[in-house]
């Protein structure tokens, strides 16, 4: 009897510690996100995983906050070109038509939106996946984004 009980007490042993080393092995995200969470890019360390994700953040942020102040400079500039044109007479607009041409598209893309919803639900899943099977990459990339875009 005592017999028996020492083995059965070392298969719960046994089993405690698979337990444990199970939970030794499970990286944090996994416990967050759920198991099919982590990053694609497990051969590489946190460290290289968070300055990648950050270094290619910085870079799309900086262009973004470049590319951004030349669009926005383009579109009021070209903004301010037609206001002094109309004003000083060169052009004339025909309010009530430029009125009737945004009606009928505000019409026509909220019809494409309805359309759309499906597509954009797949888009979001398919993004949502991504982020949490790289999350440390992807955290790593929204510091950078916004590094980029401060700087």
């Amino acid at each position: 009897m005592a017999n028996r009980s020492k083995e059965l007490e070392d298969e719960i042993y046994d089993k405690v510690v698979d337990l444990t080393e199970y939970a030794k092995r499970q990286r944090w995200w996994n416990r967050l996100f759920g198991k099919n969470s982590g990053p694609i890019a497990e051969k590489y360390s946190v460290a290289t995983q968070i300055a990648i994700g950050g270094a290619s953040g910085w870079c799309a942020g900086y262009l973004f906050q470049k590319v951004g102040k030349v669009a926005a400079t383009a579109v009021g500039g070209g903004l301010l070109l037609l206001q002094i044109a109309n004003n000083s007479g060169y052009i004339q607009v025909d309010w009530k038509r430029v009125e009737k041409d945004v009606n009928k598209a505000k019409k026509q893309l909220k019809k494409e939106t309805d359309r759309a919803a499906p597509e954009l639900n797949t888009i979001f899943e398919k993004s949502t996946e991504f982020v949490k099977k790289n999350i440390v990459v992807t955290s790593g990339f929204v510091g950078g984004f916004l590094l980029g875009l401060a700087s």
